[in-house]
């Protein structure tokens, strides 16, 4: 069965969250609620004839776009090369996809008539920052998801709506957060910035965001390890910069973290703090491909250690547990050493008292 045959019929029959494997927007799936109207496919390319919506939909539609029966609220423009946002949006429409154009800007007051939009799909358009008005999206009050991945924008843009719970950014050329940009975000959940140019991050520049859950900061030119980050966050991905080391209290303002990527930095054992990663909330920790030589110590809580491709040569059980008893073991389930310099026959015996809930090692 086609896979996307296979997210259509879940979308409709199965249960009421589905995730579209359309595209990666940013990496992470979104999850869909079919009882809201959702649309449970993010682009109808390749999919269906036009001509057919157009035979059998009576409501307004730009010619531009594509209008389907299914869903009365969306509009279909993706993939048509479009410089300009189509004349004469349709109010009742809540979900608008435009990804894949070559949009550079929008003139002022051109979503002035869709004030109920909800989801804005722009991702790999060529959008700069200067052909962005502040006030360009202040009326779209019920908007929840802002799609701007993949585009040409040298900051975050500043005015947008305060009802947003996803802003998706990656993979742009940000150097750097407009003043305020997340001042007024309290609902923002998720927050992607990979794959843009970040080189610090200053003590104001994620302030507003209280409730933010997944925060993205992988693949920028990140130094060192950023502080003053929202303390809600529970997974931090920061996979892809030039980090050295970190310092005793740099995740010690988080309050529930449960998910760290630090893989492909260049941290090294003698610039980590011997307690840096002490946050007992961690379930999952990810260190692979940079140039420790020893195994940092864990907390005996964490689920998860991925270490390969680094330049390991022993396996020293204290760093993963203090002490060995009835009740002080490590929680570890998987443990990842591959491509170390060490083999499984140089394990220490007593390596099976510590990790007595071990499902997987790689060596």
């Amino acid at each position: 069965m086609d896979v996307m045959l296979l997210v259509l019929i879940l979308s409709v029959c199965g249960p009421v969250w589905a995730t579209t494997i359309d595209m990666d927007y940013g990496g992470v799936p979104l999850w869909i609620n079919r009882f809201l109207g959702e649309p449970s496919v993010l682009s109808l390319r390749d999919r269906m004839e036009p001509g057919w919506f157009r035979a059998v939909n009576t409501q307004s539609c730009p010619l531009e776009c594509d209008c389907p029966i299914q869903w009365p609220t969306a509009l279909y423009c993706e993939h048509r090369g479009l410089q300009h946002l189509p004349e004469g949006l349709p109010s009742r429409i809540q979900y608008l996809f435009l990804q894949g154009n070559a949009l550079t800007g929008f003139n002022s007051g051109v979503f002035a008539n869709t004030s109920s939009l909800r989801w804005l799909f722009l991702d790999r358009n060529q959008i700069l920052s200067e052909r962005l008005e502040p006030t360009l999206l202040s009326n779209l009050t019920r908007l929840v998801n802002l799609f701007m991945n993949h585009n040409n924008l040298t900051e975050v843009p500043t005015g947008l709506p305060r009802g947003l719970k996803q802003l998706r950014l990656a993979y742009n050329h940000i150097e750097k957060i407009s003043p305020g940009a997340f001042q007024d975000l309290r609902n923002l959940t998720l927050l992607l910035l990979q794959g843009n140019r970040l080189k610090t991050v200053s003590e104001a520049d994620f302030k507003g965001l209280p409730i933010l859950n997944l925060l993205d900061l992988s693949h920028n030119n990140l130094e060192t390890f950023p502080k003053h980050l929202p303390p809600s966050v529970q997974q931090l991905y920061l996979s892809g910069n030039d980090l050295t080391g970190l310092s005793e209290d740099c995740l010690q303002d988080f309050n529930g973290l449960r998910y760290l990527r630090l893989s492909r930095n260049r941290l090294k054992n003698q610039d980590l703090a011997s307690a840096a990663f002490n946050v007992t909330s961690l379930v999952e920790l990810d260190l692979s491909y940079n140039q420790l030589t020893q195994i940092p110590v864990v907390p005996t809580s964490l689920q998860y250690l991925y270490l390969e491709v680094n330049h390991i040569r022993e396996f020293n059980v204290s760093s993963l547990c203090r002490t060995v008893g009835p009740t002080s073991y490590s929680r570890l389930k998987i443990l990842r050493l591959d491509g170390n310099k060490m083999a499984y026959h140089q394990l220490p015996p007593d390596w099976v008292y510590c990790l007595r809930v071990l499902h997987n090692i790689y060596i």
